[in-house]
């Protein structure tokens, strides 16, 4: 991998994962320290991570990675939200080989075995591969790639969230519903369905947070 990519993909994993918290600052020198890295990469890097909107960059005085507001948050779930329920409405109209519906369907028993044990963890890693199946499907590169960008700006809400979920049935019922609806091929039932179940989702991600964090930022209050 070359260094610019390893720097990119190495800061944003720490970054994501919060090993590096929101309000962290350090100079350019102290970021190529830490990866053992040249400078030149470090700066490239950083360019990349700035326009994703993880840090801020302050010349001569390094980087400081960002906190995320429940107003940032809102705004990066409209449109996730909005750009996913278009993939699977291209599903839809795509078709599924069978072995992507059986994909879809293993992946349905796991993601409901997983609400039977109350293993709430596995539950979320497994409903991030069910999505990111149906975005796989839908047959724009250019879609999946915008996708990719807001999941990793959502990730950071998505983890501080996890422990307070409640025992996921619905979305288990609401999966099962989109599924079937892409496979039958409708595209207008499919829209429908995927929608309601983004807007629930979003909803209820943001009143989560907003009642641990009050009017602190969900970056603030939990690290994000």
């Amino acid at each position: 991998m070359p260094a610019r990519e390893r720097a990119y993909h190495e800061l944003k994993f720490r970054i994501l994962e919060g090993r590096l918290p929101p309000g962290t600052t350090l100079l350019e020198t102290e970021v190529a320290n830490l990866l053992s890295l040249s400078r030149t990469p470090i700066r490239e890097a950083l360019i990349r991570l700035e326009e994703e909107g993880l840090v801020a960059v302050r010349p001569r005085h390094g980087i400081t990675v960002k906190a995320q507001s429940l107003d940032d948050l809102a705004d990066i779930y409209e449109v996730f939200s909005t750009l996913e329920v278009k993939a699977a409405q291209l599903a839809a109209r795509r078709g599924l080989s069978k072995s992507e519906a059986d994909r879809l369907r293993a992946l349905m028993g796991q993601l409901e075995r997983a609400t039977q044990r109350d293993d709430i963890e596995q539950w979320s890693r497994l409903d991030d591969i069910f999505h990111a199946e149906i975005v796989s499907f839908c047959g724009n590169a250019r879609l999946q790639a915008t996708l990719r960008q807001y999941w990793d700006q959502q990730y950071r809400a998505r983890m501080a969230i996890m422990p307070l979920r409640p025992r996921p049935t619905q979305s288990d019922d609401e999966h099962r519903a989109i599924i079937a609806a892409i496979l039958s091929g409708d595209e207008a039932e499919t829209r429908r369905l995927h929608q309601e179940h983004r807007d629930r989702a979003d909803r209820q991600a943001l009143d989560l947070l907003r009642s641990q964090s009050g009017n602190i930022s969900a970056g603030e209050a939990k690290g994000l």
